[in-house]
């Protein structure tokens, strides 16, 4: 059993990777930034608190004691850039000083390459209005390679596609590489899957400081 510490775990990809943790008998910490609004993720194995993976303070109050972290964070009301580079170096230095040896993070399938060298982000018609949030994540995945840092990070990059919410878990998926994967017309990714995923790199790493895609 370990102590897993999840930020953002009132969004759809932090409640299920709760909800995959502690299925499989290991202690979380829910981190959210009201957790009035998030009751329902208290529970047995569940421990809900507010926090806060922009501070590295707050980052590191709140990760103490534990074994790894998730992170599940995003923000819509904070230009992207800054927000993903200042959660990746807040996460990093708060992991760091509370001693937590491994993160794992959501990417974005728009940040994985449809060629050699070329992003989905960069090939033509790509939507303007999606750009800049695709951006960010590609400045936290910088920042990230950049930092000197103890932790031992990986992203993981679902496809570039609506992931499926509602699906049951099947614990089956496709993980590596960075270029997006081919899937089958129609099929969307649960958000269960994904969070097994997660959890799985937690408890058996493969992957270091890289990032790599996963899909059904």
């Amino acid at each position: 059993m370990s102590e897993i510490v999840i930020f953002g775990a009132g969004g759809r990809a932090g409640r299920h990777a709760v909800a995959e943790a502690v299925a499989r008998g290991h202690r979380v910490t829910a981190v959210v930034r009201d957790p009035a609004a998030h009751q329902a993720l208290a529970g047995d194995g569940v421990a809900l608190v507010r926090g806060d993976a922009t501070d590295a303070g707050s980052v590191a109050a709140v990760a103490a004691g534990h074994d790894a972290a998730i992170s599940a964070v995003a923000r819509l009301d904070t230009p992207p850039e800054e927000f993903f580079v200042g959660t990746a170096h807040a996460l990093l230095d708060g992991l760091a000083r509370a001693g937590v040896g491994r993160l794992v993070l959501i990417g974005i399938g728009t940040t994985l390459e449809v060629s050699p060298g070329v992003m989905l982000l960069d090939t033509p018609g790509f939507p303007a209005e999606a750009r800049a949030f695709s951006l960010g994540h590609v400045a936290e995945l910088e920042a990230l390679r950049a930092a000197p840092t103890s932790v031992d990070w990986l992203v993981l990059a679902p496809p570039p596609t609506l992931l499926d919410a509602e699906a049951a878990r099947t614990g089956r998926y496709r993980v590596g590489g960075t270029q997006v994967a081919a899937a089958e017309e129609g099929v969307l990714f649960p958000y269960a899957d994904l969070a097994a995923a997660l959890v799985d790199e937690i408890e058996a790493p493969k992957h270091h400081r890289t990032l790599v895609a996963v899909a059904p």
